[in-house]
């Protein structure tokens, strides 16, 4: 590499805009060169010669509880509506997928078409992945200990509900949320999903299955009353402290000398992935 070149296999030097410098100490290992609806972009996979501890669990535990009505709720009671990525744009989309149609096989205006419906998608995956990073950062501004119900979000998609599933995309919400937690040093753990939405946070009395219209959680036995999901978000929580008191094994890594970006195991070297470049690549 030099400056804003970099030399690939078959390709030679090619000209690519550095979003930013690479930091001192790392090597690059691997180029990869990924298409868009937008253009190419070269991704750069770093190495570094730095063992990550894994963090200790400390501070203030944060159950969060993933749902449809509520995108997010926390143990502490913070309601998080979930925005709708794909309905504000449903319309144009399709509109031009309704235009699409009329047009001949092979043709220079379908190739057009084809190419503003695929950047309108992307406009829409940027979005939704932007606003997900963003509230990762601000859950982990107030916690130190980070607990997720242990849920295979594929099976959500098979429903009635799919399309509003994909919308919100939990499963990429939880990568996100793993990855700034080590980022930021906050401990995160999965917990058993089982029957949280049925047990009172306070005095763990079974209170019944909860039918979908049911928002309001009502302890029968201590009285305790508070939204739905804020009970689920603190089963959640009583949990992950749980798991920590009987030895439940770490996954989630530490982020040392602030370094952004890491991507690493314990007692292995860290990576540091990173992607640059917007537009086709020129020599």
């Amino acid at each position: 590499m030099r400056g804003n070149q970099i030399k690939l296999p078959q390709l030679g030097w090619l000209e690519y805009i550095k979003s930013r410098e690479i930091p001192d100490g790392f090597v690059v290992k691997q180029a990869r060169i990924v298409r868009k609806a937008s253009g190419y972009f070269v991704m750069l996979t770093l190495e570094c010669d730095v063992l990550v501890p894994s963090p200790v669990p400390s501070g203030h535990p944060l159950g969060l509880d993933l749902g449809l009505d509520k995108f997010v709720a926390t143990s502490d009671g913070v309601l998080i509506e979930r925005p709708r990525f794909l309905q504000v744009l449903h319309r144009k989309l399709k509109l031009l997928q309704r235009r699409l149609k009329h047009k001949h096989k092979g043709s220079s205006n379908r190739h057009k078409l084809n190419r503003k419906i695929a950047r309108l998608h992307q406009r829409i995956a940027d979005t939704r992945k932007d606003w997900q990073f963003k509230l990762a950062h601000k859950l982990c501004d107030d916690a130190g200990m980070m607990f997720v119900e242990d849920v295979d979000f594929r099976t959500w998609a098979k429903g009635m509900l799919g399309k509003h599933t994909l919308d919100a995309g939990f499963g990429q919400f939880i990568e996100i949320l793993k990855w700034a937690c080590s980022k930021r040093g906050v401990y995160f753990e999965k917990v058993n999903k089982d029957y949280t939405s049925q047990v009172c946070p306070q005095c763990d009395t079974h209170t019944g299955k909860k039918e979908l219209k049911d928002r309001v959680h009502s302890c029968p036995e201590c009285g305790y009353t508070t939204h739905r999901d804020v009970a689920a978000a603190q089963v959640i929580r009583n949990r992950g402290e749980t798991a920590l008191q009987e030895g439940f094994p770490p996954q989630a890594t530490a982020n040392p000398k602030g370094i952004s970006g890491l991507l690493s195991q314990p007692g292995r070297k860290c990576l540091w992935r990173r992607s640059s470049g917007d537009g086709k690549p020129s020599s």
